[in-house]
C-alpha cells in the first residue's frame, strides 16, 4: 500500500499523466447493466489489426493498440469545453461525458469517471519503475489512458485519457450518431 501511494506521490508531482504500459496483469472489471447498451447504433465490433491500420492514423494506432501516448496540450481534447461524449475511436463504444469532464492542468482530457460503471477496464501497470492503474475500453480493449486517486469530487478520481483514444459527438448530434440514449445528459433542465 505503501509503494502505491509512493508512487501515486511522484505521478502528482510531475503531473504526468500516460504513457506505455505492457503489464501482463489481470484486469479488473466493473460490472454493470448500463456499461454498453445493446440499442447503441454508432457502435461496432472491433475491428481487424489491418483495417484499423488503415482506418486511425498513426498517432490513434500507437496509443490504442501498442500502448502509446500523446503530447500534453497538442492533441485534440485536452481544452474541450462542447457538451457532448466521447467514445472510443477503435469501435464508437460511448466511454465518458463531459457532464464529467474537468481541467486537471495535465494537458490531457480528464474526467472523473466514466460515462457508465463497466465500460473501462482497469489493469494495474508497473512500468517507468512506478505502479499506476491503466485504463482500457471493454469493447475493443483499447489503451485510454490511467486512472489516480488525486481528481475532483463526487469521485476523487482523475481519468487521464489520450485524445489519440477518442472520437467527440456533440450533444445535438448524438440520435443522428446512433448515440440517442445520452441525450437525456444534456437536456436543459
Amino acid at each position: 500500500m505503501l509503494t502505491r501511494l509512493s508512487a501515486l506521490f511522484v505521478i502528482v508531482a510531475f503531473t504526468a499523466c500516460a504513457t506505455e504500459t505492457d503489464s501482463d496483469a489481470g484486469p479488473r472489471r466493473t460490472k454493470s447493466k448500463a456499461a454498453m447498451k445493446a440499442t447503441t447504433k454508432g457502435v461496432r465490433a472491433k475491428p481487424s489489426k489491418d483495417v484499423l491500420k488503415k482506418e486511425l492514423t498513426s498517432l490513434q494506432y500507437e496509443v490504442t493498440q501498442e500502448n502509446g501516448t500523446e503530447a500534453p496540450f497538442k492533441n485534440a481534447y485536452w481544452d474541450n469545453h462542447d457538451a457532448g461524449i466521447y467514445v472510443d475511436i477503435v469501435t464508437g463504444e460511448p466511454l465518458f461525458s463531459s457532464t464529467n469532464k474537468f481541467d486537471s492542468g495535465t494537458g490531457w482530457p480528464s474526467f472523473y469517471q466514466p460515462i457508465a460503471k463497466g465500460v473501462v477496464v482497469e489493469k494495474t501497470d508497473g512500468t517507468h519503475g512506478m505502479e499506476r492503474t491503466e485504463v482500457r475500453s471493454k469493447g475493443a480493449d483499447s489503451h485510454l489512458g490511467h486512472v489516480f486517486a488525486d481528481g475532483p469530487e463526487p469521485t476523487g478520481l482523475r481519468y487521464c485519457i489520450n485524445s489519440a483514444s477518442l472520437r467527440f459527438v456533440p450533444a445535438d448530434q448524438l440520435a443522428d450518431a446512433g448515440y440517442g440514449e445520452y441525450a437525456p445528459l444534456f437536456a436543459k433542465k
